[in-house]
């Protein structure tokens, strides 16, 4: 009779490891972008069948961005071994409408994840112009870059860059977050511009940009703690915003004068 209970339980027991399986086992057990940009989320394996392989690797010094490129049979045959694999960026490069748009991408691990191989998954794509464009030939430049055109979408600014969210927020995409309460807040999909040479005030479309970061942050975070340096814009992508009257014509600032590094 003993043993036939204990047969009896052994399904239930079972099910009950197999939960315990699923509640130890990595955050980020399979992979799909989060947001419309088709990026964020993937694993590098899956972002390689989407684009090819890149035509360089390259990797950050500090804080800084200051970057060392390697070609990429170089990085997979010795300098990956001396630079964790997530620190390495994937590099392409492409020529559209006479720019040079280079997208480089940042990976996050599964900190769960202690296999000798762990997958890694987008957290950051940074695209690079050379030379800088207009913020209104973005979009034609950047298939994945989707601005709203609803002028109350959440749209802030500084002096050097211009941040814009675009849809509802994704519990998934905590996981490529870094921020230290990321489990109490949402994250969306945002767009940052950033502008070498200083964004103007007022803003107009015609303002040159050097680079765009596709990532995700949290509207309340910035509303809540970052409201000193965020100053909220109309969205400069909406009908409203190209139908305000003409700033004043003002004299032309003094640029930024621009470091020269040695090759």
């Amino acid at each position: 009779m003993l043993q036939h209970r204990m047969y009896a339980c052994l399904p239930r027991l079972l099910l009950s490891f197999a939960l315990a399986l699923g509640v130890c086992a990595p955050t980020r057990a399979a992979a799909s972008a989060y947001f419309e940009d088709g990026f964020l989320g993937l694993t590098q394996i899956e972002l390689h069948e989407k684009l090819g392989m890149p035509q360089a690797v390259r990797d950050r010094k500090s804080a800084l961005r200051v970057f060392t490129y390697y070609a990429i049979a170089d990085w997979e045959k010795y300098f990956r071994k001396l630079v964790s694999p997530e620190n390495g960026e994937d590099v392409y490069m492409f020529k559209r409408d006479g720019i040079e748009v280079r997208y480089s991408f940042s990976y996050a691990v599964d900190p769960n994840d202690h296999s000798e191989n762990r997958a890694l998954y987008v957290r950051l794509v940074d695209v690079e112009f050379t030379p800088p464009v207009p913020i209104a030939q973005v979009p034609a430049l950047i298939p994945e870059f989707h601005p709203s055109d609803d002028p109350a979408a959440p749209s802030f600014r500084s002096n050097i860059w211009l941040l814009l969210f675009k849809g509802a927020p994704s519990p998934q995409a905590r996981f490529i977050v870094k921020e230290a309460a990321k489990d109490q807040l949402d994250w969306t999909l945002a767009y940052q511009l950033f502008s070498l040479q200083g964004l103007p005030d007022p803003l107009t479309i015609k303002s040159p940009v050097d680079r765009l970061e596709i990532g995700t942050q949290s509207i309340e975070l910035v509303k809540r703690r970052q409201r000193h340096t965020h100053d909220p814009v109309m969205n400069p992508y909406s009908k409203e915003f190209l139908q305000q009257p003409a700033p004043p014509r003002q004299t032309q600032a003094k640029k930024i004068p621009v470091p020269q590094y040695a090759d």
